[in-house]
């Protein structure tokens, strides 16, 4: 590999983050808002998505339940993409496209939310975990990308879609990761107040 084709995989990655910041600041905003305002409440946080999408679950939830950059009491939030039992009976027994939706209808409650990442806005598993969701009257959180594909068009009034303005997956994962960083800072000001540093 090139120096110059590593040059150009920063350079691609921070003009994004620059066009990122302007466009998905409100809505990244709006999230921890309501974030802030479930965990508040004694609500929690569920997260799924596939592959890299899977892994920032687990980083999300990781975060929160641990600590980000202070010392806190625990946040409930939980990956629903760790439980390989769960996920290999549902899949066997009914359907990969089932393996989130069922942790959603068995824990989700009213006044939770869901943040649901997909890259390319069309995973059909984390599609069928925003339906369950919605029935479950949770508020929706959606990262994706490339569009926003079915999930955009499934965003309601109440949710909130953070759509990264690129097509390129690495990309996309690149600023979802970001994202999940601010959504913790923003989540732990907006419980605890000032600055991490203070």
């Amino acid at each position: 590999m090139t120096n110059q084709r590593i040059l150009q995989h920063f350079q691609e990655s921070a003009q994004l983050m620059l066009q990122a910041a302007e466009q998905l600041s409100g809505p990244i905003a709006q999230a921890v808002e309501i974030m802030f305002t479930a965990l508040s409440n004694g609500n929690k946080i569920l997260a799924c998505g596939n592959g890299g999408s899977a892994a920032d679950c687990q980083h999300f939830a990781a975060e929160l339940v641990g600590r980000f950059e202070r010392e806190r009491l625990p946040l409930p939030a939980l990956a629903l993409t760790t439980d390989t039992s769960i996920l290999t009976a549902v899949a066997n027994d009914y359907s990969y496209n089932e393996v989130y939706a069922k942790q959603v209808q068995a824990f989700g409650q009213s006044g939770d939310v869901l943040l649901a990442l997909s890259t390319s806005g069309n995973s059909a598993n984390v599609v069928a975990a925003i339906k369950a969701a919605v029935e479950r009257d949770m508020r929706v959180i959606a990262l994706t990308g490339k569009g926003g594909g079915v999930i955009g068009e499934l965003m309601s009034e109440g949710d909130v879609h953070i759509c990264v303005p690129h097509e390129r997956t690495a990309r996309i994962q690149e600023v979802h990761g970001l994202t999940i960083h601010i959504l913790c800072d923003g989540i732990d000001v907006a419980l605890f107040g000032g600055d991490a540093n203070d």
